[in-house]
């Protein structure tokens, strides 16, 4: 095995603290730069759906166990459509004998609240004698012209990695944004969540561990930037006007909190001995909870690559490439696949209505098909041919 080989990631958001982790686990020194100090990179009040593709890549990096109290698994999701009053059930069976004896098979997908996860990857990088870590200084986000074998741009989708690479993006902005609140909820079980789907815009409902509960509401940019501004009184009322009559939402546990949401699309995965990773390289419509598993998965096949290059079986010029040939289809088609939800399920026109009602029908009727979807939905749409445990 050769060594050593050096890597520097740029971020350390959840994403980049992974791909830091990831590459020290295959024998790589990493440096991990970040422009925020640790208490504001914990300080963010928001949950995480995680799905199958994430429970590897968190397992391989052993960091599943230590987050298993923290976890919160949902075993059943429910589909619906509120326009049309249809719903589709999803739950553990819908995955298939491929999770089968595999810890956490039986769930759907789980909820992580952000801080706890944080404290556990910081925990781990301070421990890391293979790591180096640079946090709250301003100079971090400046190019270093000290020599490394491979840099990880994980700086976000205003990357200054990638503008200074001259790298630039596809972006197709959503009419809708997405505002994200913490609720005490009555009307759903604790180990249930939901993708109401409403012409103004998708609303996931997600268990936080007992009747605490994350929403994530998709709207008209305005409408949500005035409902940030109300007193809670007011929002509360707002929020049982959006919600079907079966919740009842008892209190706000956190300020809500909007922001824009876009398509976007870099022009390349890598230049130079740069790769870019996460939201540096892509962003999609959080609906289906898609975002950070697809990031996760950049990270999973970066570290595939790096410990081929670690054990001689890759050239360390190719590593570049060789990541960005396996995350092309992933991405485009995670890209492709929200933002047809999101433009299919998001108006009240006659056409996409009978689309809708057929899409429904043929999930309710055809286990197969529902077999399927809830699979590419958990593990990344390249990878149904696959291995579940690859």
């Amino acid at each position: 095995m050769r060594s050593p080989l050096v890597a520097r990631v740029r971020g350390a958001g959840p994403t980049g603290a992974l791909a830091a982790l990831a590459l020290a686990s295959v024998g790589w020194e990493v440096e991990l730069d970040d422009p925020l100090p640790p208490e504001q990179l914990l300080a963010r009040g928001r949950a995480y759906a995680l799905s199958h593709s994430s429970r590897l890549l968190l397992s391989e990096l052993q960091l599943w166990n230590p987050l298993a109290a923290d976890l919160v698994p949902f075993r059943f999701l429910q589909l619906c459509d509120l326009e049309l009053a249809e719903r589709v059930p999803f739950d553990g069976s819908d995955l298939g004998r491929a999770a089968q004896g595999l810890q956490g098979g039986e769930a759907v997908g789980w909820v992580l609240q952000h801080r706890p996860l944080m404290e556990l990857l910081l925990e781990r990088l301070k421990a890391d004698p293979a790591i180096r870590l640079n946090l709250g200084n301003p100079q971090a986000i400046v190019p270093d012209a000290t020599p490394v074998d491979l840099i990880v741009a994980a700086d976000g989708s205003a990357s200054p990695s990638r503008t200074a690479l001259g790298i630039g993006q596809w972006r197709l902005p959503y009419h809708q944004a997405c505002l994200s609140v913490q609720v005490r909820l009555r009307g759903s079980a604790a180990d249930q969540a939901w993708e109401l789907f409403r012409a103004e815009g998708p609303f996931a409902v997600l268990p936080l561990g007992g009747d605490h509960h994350q929403l994530v509401w998709s709207a008209p940019a305005g409408r949500l930037r005035l409902l940030e501004s109300l007193d809670p009184a007011a929002f509360l009322d707002s929020l049982a006007g959006a919600l079907p009559d079966r919740f009842q939402v008892d209190a706000l546990l956190d300020a809500p909190r909007a922001f824009p949401v876009a398509l976007e699309l870099a022009r390349g995965f890598q230049r130079g001995n740069t790769v870019l990773v996460g939201e540096t390289m892509h962003r999609c419509h959080p609906v289906g909870g898609q975002g950070l598993n697809l990031c996760w998965r950049d990270v999973r096949v970066l570290r595939r690559q790096a410990e081929r290059v670690a054990r001689g079986r890759l050239g360390l010029a190719a590593i570049g490439r060789a990541y960005a040939i396996r995350r092309w289809g992933d991405v485009l088609l995670t890209l492709l696949i929200t933002d047809l939800m999101v433009r299919l399920f998001s108006n009240r026109q006659p056409l996409p209505l009978g689309l809708r009602r057929l899409v429904l029908a043929l999930l309710r009727r055809l286990p197969p098909l529902r077999r399927l979807s809830l699979k590419a939905m958990s593990l990344g749409p390249c990878q149904l041919l696959s291995r579940w445990s690859e």
